[in-house]
């Protein structure tokens, strides 16, 4: 996986980063890096997970820092808002002076997390140091897009994110119906659009990761008009969406060449 070349080893990487320390774990030598080990939230209870997934959590935390990420939109508040608010931090300290210099981003070095639960935010807020977060607090509601029944959060922070993480909303938190059709159910599933409804807003180079959510990725790669580069792993199950395009304009192409550098105009070119 292109996105991956330079991450050789899991154990290297937790052990440099820390990653562990950061969401209060000991560092167990057993470690499967691959194996998933969630407490799902439901209508009942949210709970945290029992362990962090840390295969999950490394690559994320890798991607933050070898793309040079400076803003993320997260759908869905949890582990991954530490290691985003971690990564955001490691960004600023080598990248702060390049970007406020050289790039338009009003408020660089943040992520935007949005959930649907106030107790979740709270908890995570207080339980965690995460000055690089800003938490957005938003139903999330049964509707259509483009006639295509789907839910969708009803307001956004306005940023323009260069990576979105979806792992929310978790489908027994999305309110109301169309036609009788709602996710909230134990047999619904996941089918946010909100990347579709923001799609032309976003500049080349963005990348779009979805957490498992194998109904809910289809559904936005059958929905995406533009041109991106698709991948599904399915040791990891997660999908990657790269918006493979030349630059929009000056400042575009100024925070590419930075970020993503010549192998990005490679996969435009070939895509």
């Amino acid at each position: 996986m292109y996105l991956f070349q330079n991450l050789t080893s899991y154990d290297d990487y937790l052990n440099k980063y820390e990653l562990h320390n950061k969401l209060g774990f000991e560092r167990d030598e057993s470690i499967e890096f691959m194996t998933t080990d969630v407490a799902i939230r439901n209508d009942l209870n949210e709970s945290v997970p029992k362990s962090p997934v840390y295969g999950d959590l490394i690559r994320l935390h890798h991607l933050i820092l070898s793309r040079k990420v400076t803003t993320v939109l997260e759908f869905g508040v949890g582990m991954s808002t530490v290691v985003f608010n971690d990564a955001l931090k490691i960004n600023e300290k080598k990248h702060g002076d390049y970007v406020k210099s050289h790039l338009r981003n009003e408020n660089p070095f943040r992520c935007y997390s949005i959930d649907t639960s106030e107790k979740w935010i709270n908890e995570t807020r207080e339980r965690y140091q995460t000055s690089n977060v800003v938490y957005h607090l938003t139903n999330n509601t049964m509707q259509t897009f483009n006639g295509r029944i789907c839910s969708l959060y009803d307001n956004l922070p306005n940023i323009f994110p260069d990576l979105i993480y979806i792992d929310g909303p978790c489908r027994y938190y999305v309110e109301g119906d169309v036609r009788g059709i709602s996710s909230n159910s134990a047999s619904g599933l996941p089918m946010s659009a909100d990347v579709l409804a923001m799609e032309h807003f976003l500049a080349p180079g963005t990348l779009i990761v979805v957490d498992g959510r194998g109904a809910n990725a289809r559904f936005i790669h059958a929905n995406l008009q533009r041109r991106w580069l698709y991948s599904y792993v399915a040791e990891y199950d997660q999908h990657f969406f790269e918006l493979v395009e030349e630059p929009l304009g000056k400042l575009n192409k100024i925070q590419l060449d930075y970020c993503l550098g010549a192998d990005f105009y490679d996969r435009v070119s070939t895509s």
